[in-house]
């Protein structure tokens, strides 16, 4: 059973927020277990194609597409019972961008409510790597472009900072890692996935 599954049996709730929904990869099947899905983006065209899709399989009715940043999320307090994070905060250009969309997913969640976030390690970038200046995880060495890569502990210490704790029912996993004495290619991030659950 998936996290979101899970989610919805436990919270008796229904509403879910997508943030950086895209084309709705991830919205149309979490709208097809049972979620109402609000799915945010900065890409307008992206958005359609979600709202294309939903409609062309009789889902239209249980998402709704928003055009608006991460750090600036349309809704009221506590208003949805899962957060989903798919790679999307690691895209922030600064840790003050990066630490505003935690604050906002913490927001807008109920107490208690889930956070899925799947988002870069720092792992695959050297030792001696130094982030942008000034900057405490946000470098540019991947992509050219500024990226957040925590740590696992940044990790945990920036979403508990929000009122967001690790939920130790959900494995930890860490996924494109290379494999003891190979080096990274580059070509692949390595990607933290991981659950959360808001203070009460």
């Amino acid at each position: 059973m998936t996290f979101a599954e899970q989610e919805l049996k436990r919270s008796g709730g229904e509403r879910l927020l997508d943030i950086g929904c895209g084309a709705g990869r991830n919205a149309l099947p979490l709208v097809r277990l049972g979620w109402d899905v609000v799915g945010i983006d900065l890409s307008w065209p992206m958005l359609a194609a979600a709202a294309n899709r939903a409609n062309e399989h009789g889902l239209g009715r249980r998402i709704h597409v928003v055009l608006a940043p991460m750090e600036r999320i349309p809704a009221r307090d506590r208003s949805f019972d899962l957060v989903i994070a798919h790679g999307i905060w690691n895209l922030a250009r600064s840790a003050a961008q990066f630490r505003r969309a935690l604050e906002e997913g913490a927001r807008v969640a109920k107490p208690g409510a889930g956070l899925f976030v799947f988002t870069f390690s720092r792992n695959p970038l050297p030792a001696q790597t130094e982030p942008v200046a000034g900057e405490p995880f946000v470098f540019t060495q991947f992509s050219g472009e500024p990226q957040c890569f925590l740590t696992e502990a940044q990790l945990d210490a920036e979403l508990g900072r929000v009122g967001f704790l690790r939920d130790p029912s959900v494995r930890f996993h860490e996924y494109n890692l290379p494999k003891p004495g190979t080096l990274s290619t580059g070509r692949a991030p390595v990607i933290y996935e991981a659950a959360f659950r808001r203070e009460p």
